[in-house]
C-alpha cells in the first residue's frame, strides 16, 4: 500500500487500506481471536502499559483484525483514526461518554433513531447531561437550541425512518460557531454515498451491523474522526470501560467494506425504482425517499450525497391495521427491524424501532400508525414490487 492513501479511489480503499500482512505473508486478512499478548521480557510489557511503546497490551482495546478495520473505515471516511465498538448504540454512547461530563448539553434532531432518544433522556440524563430535541431541517431551531453548555450535536442524515436530510454545512459552521462538535450518523448512506468530516462535520458514528457488513450477520459500531478527540478521549472510554468489537466481527465487516460501493449504488437503483412505483399506489399517503422530487429536502440530497441511499418509508391510508396487513402480506420481504442487508426487509416503525417511544415522542418525530419503513435489498426489483403489491391490492 502507498503512504498517501487519500490519494487512492474509494474502491481501492475498500479493498486495501489498513491490511499489515504478517510474517506468514498472507494475501487475506487474518483473524487474530487471543485475548492478550506476550511481551518479550518485563521492560517491554512496562514500555507498552505506559504508552512509551506502542503495540497490542488487551485485545478489550488493542487487537489487529480490530485496528483493520478501524484504518480501513477511517480511509473510507476521511477521518484520522477510527475507533470501533460492539455495536452501533455503544459507539453513540462511547462519543457522549469520553467527549461529554455533568452540566453539558446536546442539540439533537429529533428525527432520530427511537434508542438514541431514550439514550439521550433515558440515560444520559441520569449523569446530568441533558438534551434538547429539535426538527432536522429547521436551521433556526437549532440555533434557538444551543446555550452557553451546548457541547454537542448530534443528527442522523438520512434519518430513521423518514429519510429527512440535515444541512451538514450549515450545522457545521453553526456548531464551530459555537464551540461544539458536530456528530452526524452516516448509518444510512455509508462513506459510500455521503462523507461527513468532508462537509464540516467533527465526528461520524456508524452502525457496522447495517450495510458495512451488508449481510445481516454481526453486530458492531465505529466512531471516526481526528486523533486529538477520537483517537484519545473516546479511545480512552473504550480502553476503560470496554465496549469491544470481537476480532471475528472485524473480520466480517472487513469483508463487507470490500463491496461496500457497488452494494450501495445496486441498492439505490432499486430503492429509486421502488420509491416512484409506491407513488402511484392509492393506497399510500406519502413516500418519503430523497431521490424523489416530492421529497422536500430533494435539492440539498443531490448536493451533499452521491446517491439516495435504500430506505423507502412510506405512509399508508387506514393506519396500523393497513400497514400490518400489508407487511403480513409480503412473501419476499423479511419482517424485521434489521436494515442494510442483501435481503429486502419491512418493519412498521410506530409499534418497533420506535415502539418505546411516548406517543407524543412518535408525533414529534412524525411517526404516523401508518407507516412502513422498508430496507431495499439485492433481490430482483420487479419481483420486490410485485410482493409489496399484494398487500396494497
Amino acid at each position: 500500500m502507498p503512504d498517501k492513501q487519500h490519494q487512492l479511489g474509494f474502491e481501492t480503499l475498500a479493498v486495501r487500506a489498513g491490511q499489515h500482512r504478517t510474517a506468514e505473508g498472507e494475501h487475506a486478512e487474518p483473524i487474530f481471536p487471543t485475548s492478550s499478548y506476550v511481551f518479550e521480557n518485563a521492560a517491554a510489557a512496562a514500555a507498552r502499559f505506559s504508552g512509551e511503546q506502542p503495540g497490542n497490551i488487551y485485545s478489550r482495546f488493542t487487537n489487529p483484525t480490530v485496528r483493520t478495520f478501524e484504518e480501513r473505515l477511517a480511509a473510507l471516511e476521511g477521518g484520522e483514526c477510527s475507533v470501533a465498538t460492539a455495536s452501533g448504540m455503544a459507539a453513540i454512547y462511547a462519543c457522549c461518554a469520553g467527549l461529554l461530563k455533568t452540566g453539558d448539553h446536546i442539540v439533537s434532531s429529533r428525527s432520530i433513531f427511537g434508542s438514541t432518544t431514550l439514550m439521550f433522556t433515558n440515560y444520559l440524563q441520569k449523569f446530568g447531561i441533558e438534551t434538547t430535541f429539535v426538527a432536522l431541517d429547521d436551521l433556526n431551531a437549532w440555533e434557538a437550541a444551543i446555550r452557553p453548555a451546548t457541547r454537542m450535536l448530534f443528527l442522523e442524515t438520512p434519518s430513521n425512518p423518514l429519510t429527512e436530510i440535515g444541512d451538514i454545512r450549515a450545522l457545521s459552521s453553526l456548531a464551530h460557531k459555537n464551540d461544539c462538535l458536530l456528530v452526524v450518523d452516516n448509518c444510512f448512506c455509508t462513506p459510500a454515498l455521503q462523507q461527513p468530516l468532508a462537509l464540516g462535520a467533527d465526528i461520524v458514528i456508524h452502525s457496522a451491523t447495517k450495510y458495512l457488513d451488508g449481510q445481516g450477520r454481526c453486530v458492531g459500531g465505529a466512531v471516526v474522526g481526528s486523533r486529538e478527540v477520537v483517537g484519545q478521549d473516546v479511545y480512552g472510554f473504550l480502553r476503560t470501560c470496554g465496549p469491544t468489537m470481537s476480532p471475528f466481527n472485524a473480520w466480517v465487516f472487513l469483508k463487507g467494506l470490500e463491496t461496500l460501493r457497488i452494494r450501495m449504488q445496486a441498492h439505490c437503483a432499486s430503492a429509486q425504482q421502488l420509491a416512484a412505483w409506491l407513488e402511484d399506489q392509492a393506497a399510500v399517503r406519502r413516500v418519503y425517499y430523497p431521490g424523489l422530487a416530492s421529497h422536500p429536502q430533494h435539492a440539498l440530497a443531490r448536493a451533499q450525497q452521491t446517491g439516495s441511499g435504500a430506505i423507502v418509508a412510506f405512509d399508508m391510508h387506514g393506519g396500523t391495521p393497513a400497514a400490518w396487513k400489508l407487511i403480513d402480506a409480503t412473501r419476499i420481504c423479511s419482517i424485521t427491524a434489521n436494515l442494510g442487508d442483501t435481503k429486502t426487509t419491512i418493519t412498521h416503525p410506530a409499534t418497533t424501532t420506535h415502539g418505546r417511544l411516548t406517543p407524543a415522542q412518535r408525533a414529534e418525530a412524525g411517526i404516523s400508525d401508518g407507516l412502513v419503513r422498508v430496507a431495499v435489498g439485492l433481490e430482483n426489483i420487479d419481483d420486490l414490487i410485485a410482493d409489496l403489491g399484494q398487500g396494497i391490492a
